[in-house]
């Protein structure tokens, strides 16, 4: 059975890196290889036709193809991948112009300058790969790194026309290489599968195809590797370890890539195939659900604890013109961004997190609210029960009875309905959800992706980091050049706000928090105290009774009032307990307090620079700070889930 949540668009993205031509394993005019290629490629074709047959929900997209489109291997699989219809996009190390004049090899100062100002080049070897390079970057969707290009094109004219001084040459290298390894692991965080055509050589030149492999499998890509010398011959591997030796046993590993294929596109681990749609939204939530943040009011210190509590939750169309507008403001004021990706991520990310936040905060609402109302019941019933005693009533203890038994139903009603619901469930799932998005849009923006293996292991269901991870896939990366003030823009305006305002809501709720568990924790210690002092008063009238310093009437008559304060008080203490210890209040502040000075770090770090010369502003370091934020999102959603995992909605025992 198909485990795919329904109505999911989804995606295969597949990565290419291999030797350039001129290499001496590309023999000939690569034929030999572009036939393997092809080969490779119609057998993820006949994959997706398979998945497509096993899962009629599937709506599949045509696959991605990433390619940096140097003259060779990149090349010959880009005109497979044309052939099948596939879409082509391609993380550039540099901007176009000097994209192609580096990477068409020029031997001569004046073919370079040429090649650099869009002209021809004298030499036809290097025209011929000039050529090449601007067909497929008119067919292709560029994401052109152009941040460095006025410091790198320095370097290359200096080094064309010096071509015996080293120093100038190992400059140029050095940067170039760095550029190109960028643009790999662009690449590489994009794709499901890396396909490498390697001679199992040199790892050691930054940005070369050896290093780009060895990349991928160190971050848990899984890598397709062809020897040039026997392309027919292939195997994929996911470790580096497996590097070793590994032509001497090299074939044509089918089931292999099905597998990764089919892992790319189901959600398989065994659950409940659910999506977003699958869940009702509704604009308002109960003001029977209100229960937990009346706790949370009551005691975290709210001028108007006993305000209404119901909550109004934002419309999914409504976000980009409402609380998301600063963000969409900034979005669109975006030097150089394309305004299509722009407006697809405005209009298809904001909403999805909208409508994943509200659903979730309303089941969160029942849920919690649900746990909470069976711990005071459960205190109720036991001070309801024993009501009776004080009021000196022995012929109605049948009506202190039923209000009991009722108060217990209650109970057990609350949780079989919790548990039906799958209340605590539906909550984990959708607030995964809504947390991946947040932080989606600004990721997405500047071209940033979290590596399809490195989302967080499922907790029960797969289905929320499946969905997430293929609604931020749908955008793939904007067609623009990268700029300085692109990236200096993109830190005021889009980075540090977020980040800013994400810290202060995390300190925030860690002080709340922690102001809770103290005046919750103060109260049953409290309620606790008295009943001891009470059944301490109780025995000091017994004893004063029995040596004739006080009435023996006094502790007879009052004994049923102080037993009744002795079951009473400590039962609504343990109640209060109980909330305490299932609100985790401690915890989840320690968790929002770590995540607020990580935060904070981060905040400095934007802020410093920012005030450096744009110069020092690079995509690299940008793209750092970007992932820095990610990273965080996912371990405090990660250590939020290891906290509340093992609480579904349950008996007060």
């Amino acid at each position: 059975m198909s485990l795919t949540p329904a109505v999911t668009p989804v995606r295969l993205a597949v990565g290419i890196t291999g030797h350039r031509s001129g290499n001496p394993t590309l023999v000939g005019d690569g034929t030999h290889i572009a036939a393997a290629l092809a080969d490779i490629f119609a057998e993820i074709e006949t994959t997706l036709s398979a998945e497509r047959t096993a899962a009629p929900t599937l709506t599949l997209q045509p696959t991605r193809l990433h390619t940096l489109l140097a003259h060779g291997v990149d090349q010959l699989a880009a005109s497979a991948a044309c052939e099948l219809g596939w879409e082509i996009v391609a993380p550039l190390p540099f901007g176009r112009a000097l994209n192609v004049a580096i990477n068409a090899q020029p031997q001569s100062h004046a073919d370079g300058m040429a090649l650099l100002a869009g002209g021809e080049a004298s030499d036809p070897g290097v025209q011929a790969r000039a050529n090449g390079i601007r067909h497929w970057s008119d067919r292709a969707r560029l994401f052109q790194l152009a941040d460095r290009d006025a410091e790198i094109a320095v370097l290359f004219e200096a080094t064309l026309a010096s071509p015996e001084d080293a120093v100038r040459a190992r400059r140029f290298h050095a940067a170039a290489g760095s550029q190109a390894a960028l643009a790999g692991k662009i690449m590489v965080e994009q794709s499901d599968l890396l396909i490498g055509v390697w001679d199992n050589g040199s790892r050691d030149g930054v940005g070369g195809t050896g290093h780009t492999i060895v990349r991928a499998l160190e971050i848990g890509t899984p890598v397709l590797l062809l020897d040039p010398a026997r392309p027919e011959h292939w195997s994929i591997l996911s470790s580096t370890e497996s590097l070793a030796g590994w032509q001497t046993h090299a074939g044509q590993d089918r089931e292999r890539l099905h597998a990764v294929v089919g892992n790319a596109l189901q959600a398989r681990d065994g659950s409940v195939a659910r999506t977003l749609q699958d869940e009702a939204w509704h604009p308002r939530g109960m003001r029977a659900s209100t229960l937990y943040r009346r706790i949370e009011a009551l005691f975290g210190g709210e001028q108007h604890p006993l305000r209404s509590l119901v909550q109004d939750f934002e419309p999914p169309e409504r976000i980009a013109s409402g609380s998301a507008a600063p963000l969409v403001e900034a979005a669109a004021a975006l030097p150089g961004a394309d305004r299509a990706f722009v407006s697809a991520v405005t209009d298809d990310i904001l909403p999805a997190f909208a409508r994943a936040d509200g659903i979730s905060a309303r089941l969160s609402d029942s849920y919690r609210s649900g746990m909470v109302a069976n711990f005071i019941l459960s205190a109720l019933a036991v001070i309801v029960g024993v009501a009776w005693l004080p009021l000196g009533v022995d012929g109605g203890k049948w009506l202190f009875a039923l209000a009991e038994f009722g108060l217990l139903a209650a109970i057990l009603i609350i949780t079989w309905l919790g548990g039906r619901r799958r209340l605590h469930a539906r909550w984990f799932e959708t607030r995964r959800v809504a947390e991946y998005l947040r932080h989606a849009p600004i990721l997405l923006l500047i071209g940033v992706a979290r590596p399809p293996s490195h989302w967080p292991q499922a907790t029960g269901t797969a289905w929320p980091e499946y969905a997430a991870r293929h609604k931020l896939r749908a955008p793939g990366l904007p067609e623009m050049t990268v700029t300085r003030a692109f990236l200096r823009f993109a830190l005021q305006r889009l980075l540090a706000p977020h980040v800013a305002s994400q810290r202060a809501y995390h300190q925030a709720k860690a002080k709340r928090l922690e102001t809770i568990s103290h005046r919750l924790d103060r109260l049953a210690a409290t309620l606790f105290k008295v009943a001891v002092g009470a059944v301490a008063v109780w025995l000091l009238l017994r004893a004063g009774a029995a040596l004739q310093w006080l009435p023996y009437a006094w502790p007879h008559a009052s004994s049923k009032v102080f037993a009744y304060l002795g079951v009473a008080l400590p039962t609504l203490g343990a109640s209060i307990s109980g909330i305490r210890y299932f609100g985790d209040f401690e915890r989840f502040a320690a968790i929002s307090e770590v995540t607020a000075g990580k935060l904070a770090q981060v905040e400095v770090r934007i802020g410093q620079l920012l005030a450096g010369p744009d110069a020092a502003i690079d995509y690299e370091g940008v793209s750092r700070l970007a992932h820095g934020i990610d990273e965080i999102v996912v371990g405090e959603i990660e250590s939020w889930q290891a906290v509340f995992s093992g609480k579904p909605i349950a008996l007060p025992a």
